[in-house]
């Protein structure tokens, strides 16, 4: 059934060492996204700039971690601080200013509507304005294989643009703080979960630095996975 678009929406943003960008990124936040009031909880990593400073100081609320823990180990965080304040829908997005927090209505659409529970903002559906050609391809092909476990029509399974429904969200089990994308899917397809994905528009960061290394990358998520899918073969 579909939700009524009358409660809160929260943002959450993983954040490394991005003061460059975050303050400008929560500043996009629509104070209104499809009747809804909206939030932002920025989940601090270990930062050693002055990341904490600047969120506070464009008035989203702030939850750190001492030390550097992974993206995952902050979604996990953001999304649980999320679900215990009662928001309907939980969106989160990276705090590099690669995705567009004015894009929150279109990414929750089919939550509100009832069409999904978990919802996927694709950067190839919609527009890419560049990402570096390593990246894409590297991609290209996780988004295959996801596409492959999940059996069902992924055409970016590494988005970090993403939204769910308050149950969703307490549902979800993140086992892996290095990263979260594809075993987030896993966990909640095989829990399910009615998936969807909406067309995004995407720029490579301006400042600062990515964490995201093809090859550590790659060895990192590949034995998270198979971890996942053991997991869930386990149980059934």
């Amino acid at each position: 059934m579909p939700i009524d678009p009358v409660g809160q929406l929260a943002l959450v943003i993983p954040a490394h060492n991005e003061a460059e960008s975050i303050g400008k990124l929560i500043g996009r936040l629509p104070r209104i996204v499809n009747g809804m009031s909206t939030c932002c909880i920025v989940v601090d990593d270990g930062s050693t700039d002055d990341t904490v400073f600047e969120a506070l100081g464009a008035e989203a609320k702030v939850i750190s971690h001492e030390s550097n823990r992974g993206l995952g180990a902050a979604i996990r965080t953001g999304l649980a601080a999320a679900v215990a304040d009662g928001y309907q829908i939980i969106a989160f997005c990276d705090g590099d200013g690669e995705y567009s927090p004015e894009e929150l209505a279109t990414v929750t659409a089919p939550i509100i509507s009832g069409d999904a529970d978990y919802v996927v903002g694709s950067r190839f559906s919609g527009v890419i304005r560049y990402m570096q050609p390593h990246r894409r391809v590297g991609n290209i092909a996780l988004t295959r294989w996801v596409r492959w476990m999940v059996r069902l029509r992924v055409t970016d399974g590494q988005s970090g643009f993403r939204a769910l429904s308050w149950q969703a969200a307490a549902d979800a089990e993140l086992i892996h703080d290095y990263n979260y994308a594809q075993v987030l899917t896993l966990d909640l397809v095989a829990k399910g979960y009615s998936y969807a994905e909406v067309p995004i528009s995407y720029e490579f960061r301006s400042c600062g630095r990515s964490f995201v290394r093809l090859v550590p990358y790659l060895r990192r998520v590949v034995p998270a996975v198979h971890r996942e899918i053991r997991d869930q073969s386990s149980t059934t």
